[in-house]
């Protein structure tokens, strides 16, 4: 028989939680460069986001002087942006420009900086028209971290799919209709379709990522399945 102390079965559980969710930092220079966060288990969850500058530093190898010292620069709604566009997915790339602040502190060489999590969760992909069936188990509820509804890959649902419906993979949008219709609900379906989520690329063949973790809630839950199948 094994016997633990309590203080031995905190420690595991504090080692459990750190691997789970260990912090990264992802730091790209002002110009065309491509931003990529990705989990190789989990899904991404944006903790701290800088747009700007901060300190003379990062980013400063070929700079003048001038160009760093402006350590007051930063966007205010960059952590909101990353989050709406990362948020639930493994992989997340983006350059600064995407941001949509090229006139933020004029004069001063910028860099984006992200910390972010990899949360463990359950990943669900529906190809276009079919439907997204989230499940938890008795007594649970579910709650989304991230849905997505678009392409942003040639692979992904392209079985018999002609090779002009998949090649366009910019193209995605937040599908916030998930989190809406299911946050909390034991069970939820949900309709993988342009007529719920609206057409981020006409002519694609799309697919719905969703990215969700069923837990107990502090209130007991309504045992409910809510369906949102609009044809």
């Amino acid at each position: 028989m094994l016997c633990f102390s309590s203080t031995l079965l905190l420690a595991a559980t504090c080692l459990l939680v750190t691997a789970v969710e260990s912090s990264y930092i992802v730091t790209t220079c002002e110009g065309n460069h491509v931003h990529r966060l990705s989990c190789d288990s989990g899904v991404i969850s944006i903790q701290t986001t800088l747009y700007g500058r901060k300190d003379t530093v990062t980013c400063s190898e070929g700079q003048t002087a001038q160009q760093l010292s402006n350590t007051e620069c930063s966007l205010s709604n960059a952590r909101d942006v990353l989050k709406n566009r990362c948020d639930g997915k493994t992989v997340c790339e983006l350059t600064p420009p995407d941001l949509g602040a090229p006139d933020l502190c004029g004069g001063t060489y910028k860099y984006l900086q992200t910390e972010y999590i990899c949360l463990p969760a359950i990943r669900q992909v529906t190809c276009e028209d079919s439907m997204a069936h989230l499940q938890c188990g008795g007594g649970e509820v579910i709650f989304v971290y991230g849905a997505y509804y678009g392409r942003v890959d040639p692979s992904t649902c392209s079985y018999k799919r002609p090779a002009g419906q998949t090649a366009d993979v910019d193209c995605s949008q937040p599908a916030t209709k998930v989190s809406e219709s299911c946050n909390g609900k034991n069970s939820c379906m949900i309709k993988a379709s342009n007529s719920v989520f609206g057409d981020p690329c006409e002519g694609t063949y799309k697919y719905l990522e969703v990215a969700y973790v069923c837990e107990y809630p502090v209130s007991s839950p309504k045992n409910t399945e809510d369906s949102l199948d609009m044809q």
